[in-house]
């Protein structure tokens, strides 16, 4: 998948190899743990074939062109690339560290005297996979992780285990949306109708947080008149807290022309975000509350630069793919 909006300042392209994706890296091994002395940051060392098999092309494309993570990897990280196809400094690194030449991409996140903070990333080609790596990286240095990364783990944890759905009719699905967004394990909300009403439809992560917690949850806050479920299980269990008369199985979705309305007022809108992200800043949007405690310094960077643009100039972004 292609990027947004490339010319963002927080999704700027690299003239990099397409293995190396849109990270601007260091190729000098010695400068990269002098600059983690310098800056108090650990060392993310990329070991790449360059020229690479397709592994190698789809990593970088996929998992190191993320904008999220290439922001990540920059500010948080100092960046090394080691080409594990060549001789010179590169393969004196390869030989200290014990890696294979002509290899598949492999991961290491090192302090500031080249010493392993966590176990080497290989085979596992996914973003999911550095996401956690990076995190766990972060907090063996003592660093705090933030949240735009953690939510980014989040999210792609609950697509990789699975996501459930459930739909709650209200009086409002603005609050809806604002009530539901809120909730840790919720990944995204929809708003819409069916059957003459207003709806939320609600994506969460069993995992993290069970049925049963969304629907007392949205009961206090008077958005659970009634449900409609999508399997057996959730029949079950929301009958035994509504009652059978306001359980319902699942019937024609017909989305609302203005998702995340809260958000969709204002500047934000034209800030890429992945789904969770938006949902949250939606719903603290709506809680009269900033949405910049759920987005990368770029993004808040970003947003900032689309204060006082003519609104008919701003790209609604909202439902649109991050990356």
């Amino acid at each position: 998948m292609l990027l947004l909006l490339l010319s963002l300042p927080f999704i700027v392209g690299s003239q990099n190899p397409v293995e190396l994706g849109d990270v601007h890296w260091l190729r000098d091994y010695d400068q990269a743990l002098q600059e983690s002395k310098r800056l108090d940051k650990p060392v993310f060392i990329l070991f790449q074939e360059i020229p690479g098999c397709s592994t190698c092309q789809n990593y970088g494309e996929k998992v190191l062109s993320h904008p999220l993570i290439v922001e990540a990897i920059e500010d948080l990280f100092v960046p090394l690339a080691i080409h594990n196809n060549k001789g010179g400094a590169d393969r004196e690194v390869l030989k200290k560290y014990g890696e294979p030449a002509w290899n598949n991409p492999v991961v290491r996140m090192v302090d500031a005297r080249g010493e392993n903070l966590v176990p080497r990333l290989n085979g596992d080609y996914s973003t999911l996979g550095v996401t956690e790596r990076m995190i766990y990286a972060l907090q063996r240095a003592d660093h705090s992780v933030p949240v735009y990364l953690e939510l980014l783990r989040d999210e792609l944890n609950a697509r990789q285990e699975g996501t459930r759905k459930a739909t709650f009719s209200m009086y409002c699905f603005w609050t809806g949306e604002r009530t539901y967004g809120q909730l840790d394990g919720v990944i995204s909300t929809r708003p819409g109708f069916m059957e003459g009403r207003e709806v939320v439809e609600v994506e969460y992560a069993p995992g993290v947080i069970e049925l049963n917690e969304i629907i007392d949850f949205g009961q206090r806050g008077s958005c659970a008149d009634r449900i409609y479920t999508h399997e057996q299980e959730q029949t079950t269990t929301a009958s035994q807290i509504m009652g059978g008369n306001k359980v319902s199985s699942t019937k024609s979705f017909r989305e609302d022309r203005e998702p995340k309305y809260y958000l969709s007022k204002t500047h934000y809108r034209a800030v890429p975000m992945t789904d969770l992200q938006a949902t949250r800043a939606n719903s603290l949007l709506g809680r009269g509350k900033s949405p910049d405690s759920v987005l990368s310094p770029r993004q808040i960077q970003y947003a900032e630069s689309l204060k006082g643009v003519n609104e008919s100039k701003l790209k609604n972004l909202i439902g649109k793919p991050l990356f």
